[in-house]
């Protein structure tokens, strides 16, 4: 048999394949006791071994294990993205998700020392192969359940930016976004996109934009408030700043930043007064008599 032949993997696997699952299935539990515990663990495992089987099988000669990016092994790494990024999304671990795939190599070593016990050349050259065949696929799922995490954290982080922009309806025909934190590049993104979609759902003709919850303004935020503010004259609606605060004026002027025609206020209560002035409006308090 030629080294790196799958052959004598392949026959090991079918015709042990009641025992090397039985067998994998205490090690995932012993190295895991979340595998062991999980019910779908059973499904996924024979699941594997019938695509592994598979592959090994078209693989051909020399196609064991060098080769993971080979058409071959396509349904194989196919089905291990989608279980690592499940895992991920279902918060195992890195080690854990790799465990899966690690924890088969003692169930196919002993069915190997058993079968090629005569034969310690070819027990030695079949349990390499098999190593490094194991090896790389768990090492592929470490790799994929990384990115899963990451995308994960992406879409979180996209999600608590949208949630961290809401734009309030003061009044018909004014709106006001409070900002709170840090704002950077992608978060003047979000908050461009849900202004001026609101815009058009409301046809505001004034926009309040607060920032007294950003703790510091440089000429970066600045220029952020400005493109704002320039899109959403745009789409028709005048903007106002509010939550000018003493250090975040001095700021400003320190900076050189021109806000040009923008009106600011201290508050976003003197930004509304001046928002319904400008649309004709005005609040009135009415005493106790008038009310009777």
């Amino acid at each position: 048999m030629q080294n790196g032949e799958p052959k004598a993997l392949v026959d090991i696997l079918t015709q042990e394949e009641a025992a090397i699952l039985a067998g994998w299935l205490r090690r995932q539990a012993d190295s895991a006791r979340r595998l062991g515990d999980d019910p779908e663990t059973p499904g996924l495992a024979r699941d594997f071994l019938r695509r592994l089987k598979a592959a090994l099988q078209s693989a051909g000669p020399h196609g064991t294990a060098t080769d993971l990016n080979g058409p071959a092994w396509s349904d194989v790494t196919d089905w291990l993205s989608d279980f690592s990024r499940a895992r991920a999304r279902q918060g195992y671990s890195p080690s854990e998700t790799a465990t899966f795939v690690f924890s088969l190599k003692h169930a196919l070593f002993e069915r190997l020392r058993f079968a090629f016990a005569n034969d310690l050349e070819q027990l030695a050259t079949q349990t390499w192969n098999a190593t490094v065949l194991l090896d790389g696929l768990g090492l592929y799922t470490t790799e994929v359940h990384q990115k899963g995490r990451e995308e994960t954290i992406a879409r979180q982080q996209q999600e608590m930016l949208e949630l961290s922009t809401p734009v309030v309806e003061l009044w018909d025909g004014i709106l006001a976004l409070p900002l709170i934190g840090t704002l950077d590049s992608n978060r003047t993104q979000v908050v461009m996109e849900t202004l001026l979609q609101r815009v058009v759902e409301t046809s505001a003709e004034i926009a309040i934009i607060d920032i007294t919850g950003v703790p510091t303004v440089d000429t970066l935020v600045a220029q952020h408030l400005l493109k704002t503010v320039a899109a959403a004259r745009l789409m028709g609606a005048d903007c106002m700043i509010s939550g000018i605060r003493p250090q975040i004026a001095q700021t400003i002027v320190h900076l050189g930043v021109e806000l040009g025609t923008v009106a600011t206020k201290a508050t976003l209560a003197d930004a509304f007064a001046l928002a319904l002035q400008r649309t004709g409006r005005t609040v009135t308090k009415i005493n106790a008599a008038d009310r009777r």
